[in-house]
């Protein structure tokens, strides 16, 4: 569960710190929220 956590932190600063440079708000949602899953599923299935 440790390692599940840890990547979803990991993505989900790596999504902010696009959201730094990209202003598009749907954009930058959609690919926190895509890394956010895949990060889940490759480390829960």
């Amino acid at each position: 569960m440790k390692r599940v956590i840890g990547l979803m932190m990991f993505c989900f600063g790596v999504g902010m710190t696009v959201m730094l440079i990209i202003p598009e708000t749907f954009t930058t949602l959609l690919f926190i929220t895509g890394c956010l899953v895949v990060g889940y599923n490759l480390f829960c299935c």
